[in-house]
């Protein structure tokens, strides 16, 4: 998707309902297309969150800049405060020199390749946004030549299919790697700050209101924010904490949102196993009409030897009345 900013970069952040890829503008670039295809370029990549949303995200430079880079402070994003976080954001402004791609995997998108019949799994899904981050920058011109990838699963399997797909790239691909290697530190800053900002000021696509306007937080009630006046109604963001199941937040705002009917908005994905057990248990029970002692859906709708008429005529008491 070809945006003229990064959407996390927007006020306010537009809600994530489809996955996107952002990539930031190329030095001496021609209608996207890099000049000089010759000089050699870096790459690391990295991801954080694994479903609400996942970012990865890929930080590339040339060769003659990783000096620079080397000065710069980029680490492991976990390792580092949000203030400095986001004083590594802005390097990339600010060295243009330093580039970067994200691709956003919307927690519905994730849950609609988990819960096919024939699943995509969440590797599955990572590897796929890996590769085509690194295609992105082929297609672009820019002449890879090493790339650093922080480990996905066991790294020599993984570090081996890279270079079946790209020959003419030199992979490494190991555990820590964004501690490791600068540029695959710069890929965790990426991901990290754009996953977080998605997370802390989410918009629920069905909050947004029919003009099209985007409210910048929830009204709730007074007697749920402890506070004396319950007449009062005051507007305060939502807490979601990090995300992560372990996050006292988190569990809290899970237990707080869930409907029994149906579940929760689309920042959290139904394919999640902690989700799977509070629907279980917190859930209303759904019987479905076509019961399992139908060999197949379509045998329900189709004419049996019974006057001709299907299954769910007879279970819910349907008739014929005339013609048309």
């Amino acid at each position: 998707m070809a945006h003229p900013i990064d959407p996390v970069n927007l006020k306010p952040i537009p809600p994530l309902q489809d996955s996107y890829s952002y990539h930031s503008k190329l030095p001496d670039s021609v209608d996207g297309q890099i000049k000089d295809s010759d000089e050699g370029w870096i790459m690391g990549i990295d991801e954080a969150g694994r479903g609400r949303p996942m970012v990865y995200a890929a930080a590339y430079c040339p060769m003659s800049f990783k000096d620079t880079l080397e000065g710069m402070g980029f680490d492991d994003s976990k390792a580092l405060s949000a203030d400095t976080r986001q004083s590594l954001w802005q390097s990339f402004d600010d060295n243009i020199e330093l580039c970067y791609s994200s691709t956003s995997l919307s927690p519905q998108a994730i849950s609609a390749g988990m819960l096919r019949r024939i699943p995509i799994n969440l590797n599955r899904q990572a590897e796929d946004a890996t590769v085509g981050l690194i295609q992105s920058a082929v297609d672009r011109g820019i002449n890879i030549k090493e790339c650093f990838v922080d480990a996905l699963g066991p790294a020599p399997q993984w570090q081996a299919r890279l270079t079946a797909i790209f020959p003419q790239i030199k992979f490494t691909v190991c555990p820590k790697a964004d501690s490791l290697f600068k540029i695959v530190g710069a890929a965790s800053i990426v991901a990290k700050v754009t996953r977080d900002r998605y997370v802390h000021e989410w918009v629920d696509p069905e909050d947004v209101l029919p003009n099209g306007s985007i409210p910048n937080s929830k009204k709730r009630k007074a007697e749920d924010l402890e506070i004396d006046d319950e007449d009062e109604l005051i507007k305060q963001p939502i807490n979601r904490g990090s995300g992560y199941p372990s996050d006292p937040k988190t569990q809290a705002f899970l237990k707080e949102s869930i409907d029994p009917i149906f579940g929760y908005k689309g920042i959290v994905r139904f394919s999640w196993a902690t989700i799977k057990v509070l629907l279980d248990k917190n859930g209303v029970n759904c019987k479905w009409i076509d019961d399992d002692s139908q060999p197949s859906a379509s045998s329900y709708f189709n004419p049996d030897n019974d006057n001709a008429k299907p299954k769910i005529w007879k279970d819910l008491g349907v008739s014929g009345v005339g013609e048309l």
